[in-house]
């Protein structure tokens, strides 16, 4: 009969076990970007890894399939959460027991299929010594409990159909220009992605039966349960202990892997690292279950001119020393005036100092979230000083001094 591992879901996570949902949420995400097939082509053991932490991350991040798991060291859908949590609590309690062993088979409360189990790894002859005490009081025997206790933590029935599953997400990075950035535009990029399997529909199987590799046609397995062994209805077969063959061209996996190009719109005013979710974009689902959706990570290209912070723009313009003392209008670049566009005055006013900021109102890039709203153009000044050449100048320079004798560093010394 064949025996299934016990498996460690919070070492494949990497996670203590007293991990909330959410660093397990977290944990998986970031192992699922690093073994996703899509980042790792033709790597089987990549492949295989990314099963291993699905499924864990299937079980932990389920509240009662976590239950089951923590209390018994494996999880199985045959096993029943509040029978099982019943059993952990010591919960069962039944009369004395009739038969002279402790190993055997139990039919479930819910008249199930019987479900066997095997004590061998314990020894019960402190129970076997006082057994006959223990039956004359009324409920107290051990032998019936003991099994009531496993009895009802197994369904027997038939295995679950496996029913609709919903495909994964996909993540793509996805770089843009600046100017297709502040005013939209359309881009493209190639994905590869997961597509219903177009033998079998998503299926995974074509028809036709095959002796079940996992329980090698006996319909049962064992499981170990810390010091305690039990059979149990093999999950893969349901019990039959036969499987359908599996579809030849994805391999039973309902899906194939495709690369395909994608053409989307980019909104004006999209912003460095937001986030796009196409829905339906994803990866395909299996038995009829809906795809997954695709997140693109936008990542926004410079401008030698311009810079963005949020929907704002800021730019340096230099400007003489004459127009900063006396005051001048000026003509200064703004994202309006690309390409031949309209050029804006911004008022320069006396006295105005090297670095001093001024404002230019809704003249900053449209903004994607709020309809008819742009950001601001924040104009950085930079004094130029003239390189003298003629005498000319330099005497209207000195005579300037004159006139002017104040010293810019006298604060400065005073405040040492």
């Amino acid at each position: 009969m064949a025996t299934t591992q016990t498996k460690d879901y919070y070492g494949t996570l990497g996670v203590k076990k007293t991990a909330t949902t959410d660093e397990i949420r977290k944990a998986f995400r970031k192992a699922a970007r690093k073994y996703h097939p899509d980042v790792n082509p033709n790597d089987k053991k990549a492949e295989e890894k990314f099963k291993e932490i699905s499924e864990a991350n299937d079980v932990l991040s389920d509240e009662k399939k976590r239950k089951i798991y923590d209390q018994f060291g494996f999880y199985s859908d045959n096993i029943d959460p509040a029978a099982a949590e019943a059993a952990a609590r010591g919960g069962y309690g039944g009369g004395a027991s009739s038969g002279g062993g402790y190993g055997g088979a139990q039919r479930g409360p819910r008249g199930g299929q019987e479900v066997p189990f095997d004590f061998g790894g314990f020894d019960f002859s402190d129970f076997q010594s006082g057994r006959a005490a223990q039956q004359q009081e009324p409920g107290g025997g051990f032998g019936g409990s003991f099994k009531d206790i496993f009895s009802g933590m197994f369904n027997g029935g038939k295995q679950a159909a496996r029913g609709p599953q919903p495909g994964t997400d996909l993540e793509y990075q996805v770089s843009v220009d600046f100017w297709t950035a502040v005013r939209g535009g359309v881009a493209r990029l190639e994905i590869q992605r997961q597509e219903v399997c177009p033998t079998c529909k998503g299926k995974s199987t074509t028809g036709g039966s095959v002796e079940c590799p996992e329980c090698h046609g006996s319909g049962q397995v064992t499981q170990m349960g810390g010091r305690m062994k039990f059979n149990i209805q093999c999950p893969r077969c349901g019990g039959s202990g036969k499987v359908q063959n599996s579809c030849p061209t994805c391999d039973g996996e309902g899906v194939v892997t495709k690369r395909e190009p994608l053409e989307f719109r980019i909104k004006a005013g999209t912003r460095d690292g937001q986030r796009i979710r196409l829905a339906g974009k994803g990866n395909a689902g299996i038995n009829g279950g809906p795809a997954g959706d695709l997140f693109l990570i936008i990542k926004a290209g410079t401008n030698p001119v311009f810079t963005r912070s949020a929907d704002d723009i800021y730019v340096t313009v230099p400007v003489t020393m004459t127009e900063a003392a006396l005051g001048a209008k000026i003509d200064v670049p703004t994202i309006d005036s690309h390409e031949g566009g309209a050029r804006t005055q911004l008022k320069i006013p006396p006295g105005t100092q090297t670095g001093q900021k001024l404002r230019l109102r809704e003249k900053g890039v449209p903004s994607a979230s709020r309809e008819g709203v742009r950001g601001d153009e924040i104009v950085e000044v930079k004094i130029v000083v003239p390189k003298v050449q003629d005498e000319r100048s330099k005497e209207i320079l000195r005579e300037l001094a004159k006139l002017n004798p104040e010293d810019p560093r006298e604060d400065l010394f005073a405040k040492a």
